[in-house]
């Protein structure tokens, strides 16, 4: 499918930045917008750091760093040297090409100018079609409760390398918080063929967004299909902390109960081949199909079938209707 409209992704960083990169190919310039997790932002050395945001324009604009999964491509680290030599925090690494990223960001946003503001024009200058936008102005930032105590999303996922066991997870300033203009413009373009939540982590990068006032009910009665990707294969997060979350809150790894997180909020869920078996499961529609993305051939496929999947639920409902 090349949908005649426009698409919306909901994605966090490695995983989702992906599937994005996917729609990005089939979609056609100029008709896809991202809407991206920020409740990892943080603010560290001074400087505000968007990780998520980052990971999405370095993936779209062919920057990304593919060997660690983070950062720009042919990066360089003086700036962690130096600091690593004066005795500085050095756990969270920039590099120098993404350093500037963040020192720019951080000056624009000190003279008042909105994230999703600083976020576009950041894409366009990358030279991006795609429009790129954070999931909010607001100040909203993912607490981990541990065994450990008490941390900060980047503290848990980078400082401690997941280690800690997870007793819940919060998402600090998400009722106060608003969706950009930029995103309720998005929302009501009268073309909008297909709604995505990527293959991100569901705790950590989707239910921020879903827990900023009004998104979960533009979801429901969304006149586009809203598809879910699934981000497990076979029990498993193809990266990241999903499964171990998942097993520390008491709840079954399974594809099934990420589609009940999103139960009523979605059409349809792309299931893995793998767990072809559950497919018979689920109370919303179901395709399933190849979700590991290794090439950029993997991720335009899969794409094409999660929007083609749209299609038929729109058609299918269509008929219903008729």
């Amino acid at each position: 499918m090349n949908p005649r409209g426009s698409v919306l992704a909901l994605s966090g960083g490695i995983g989702g930045a992906k599937l994005a990169l996917g729609l990005q190919g089939v979609v056609g310039p100029g008709r896809l917008t991202v809407v991206v997790n920020t409740g990892d932002d943080f603010e560290h050395l001074g400087l505000a750091i968007s990780p998520d945001v980052d990971t999405t324009l370095y993936t779209l604009a062919g920057l990304a760093n593919r060997e660690l999964g983070w950062g720009r491509e042919t990066e360089s680290w003086h700036f962690m040297e130096e600091l690593e030599r004066l005795g500085g925090e050095s756990w969270f690494r920039l590099g120098d090409k993404d350093l500037a990223v963040h020192v720019e960001r951080t000056r624009r946003l000190a003279a008042g100018e909105p994230l999703s503001e600083i976020v576009a024009d950041f894409a366009r200058r990358l030279g991006l079609a795609t429009q790129v936008l954070p999931m909010t102005d607001d100040r909203v930032r993912t607490i981990v409760e541990t065994a450990a105590g008490t941390l900060s999303f980047q503290r848990y996922f980078v400082q401690h390398r997941c280690e800690p066991r997870v007793t819940a997870i919060r998402y600090a300033g998400a009722e106060q918080a608003q969706l950009p203009q930029a995103v309720l413009r998005e929302l009501d373009r009268p073309d909008l063929a297909a709604v995505v939540i990527c293959p991100s982590n569901p705790y950590l990068s989707i239910e921020p967004i879903l827990a900023i006032p009004g998104w979960r009910a533009w979801l429901r009665s969304c006149r586009a299909p809203v598809i879910a990707v699934s981000p497990l294969i076979g029990g498993e997060a193809v990266k990241g902390p999903t499964a171990k979350i998942m097993r520390e809150l008491g709840l079954e790894v399974s594809p099934l109960t990420i589609a009940r997180r999103y139960a009523g909020i979605i059409g349809g869920f792309v299931l893995d081949q793998v767990d072809a078996a559950l497919a018979p499961r689920f109370e919303a529609p179901v395709q399933v199909a190849s979700t590991l993305m290794r090439t950029l051939e993997d991720k335009e496929r899969l794409a094409r079938e999660v929007l083609d999947f749209a299609e038929f639920i729109l058609t299918a409902r269509s008929h219903t209707q008729g």
